[in-house]
């Protein structure tokens, strides 16, 4: 696949677990907001850090919105925007695909990875 293509585009962008499950999240509260502590209660293992990172990327690719509230320490709430609601569709998809299909795939690691017989 050429690195311009768009599909390949789009899988370095949201192609981690992190930005699929920071995506089912939103799309739970939507189209209310969400802040980032509440964000990380519900996104378990994930770290601050690599939470953030992860809303930075989807904020600068305009799947979700950030809004800051004047307050000390600030308020930072978070949503999807129109273009981030509709990628849960697709991602829900994979996800269901692949709560079917990952028994069948982990399955066939465990042959893969049995010595040879003999």
């Amino acid at each position: 696949m050429d690195p311009r293509c768009p599909a390949r585009q789009l899988l370095d962008r949201i192609g981690t677990k992190w930005t699929s499950m920071a995506v089912k999240v939103l799309a739970q509260e939507a189209p209310d907001e969400i802040r980032f502590a509440e964000l990380r209660r519900r996104i378990p293992g994930i770290s601050q850090k690599m939470l953030s990172v992860t809303l930075q990327s989807l904020v600068r690719d305009g799947l979700v919105a950030r809004r800051v509230e004047p307050t000390v320490p600030p308020a930072v709430h978070y949503r999807l925007t129109g273009l981030g609601l509709s990628l849960e569709e697709p991602l829900s998809a994979l996800r269901a695909w692949a709560e079917t299909h990952m028994p069948e795939i982990d399955r066939s690691n465990q042959l893969a990875d049995e010595p040879p017989p003999g």
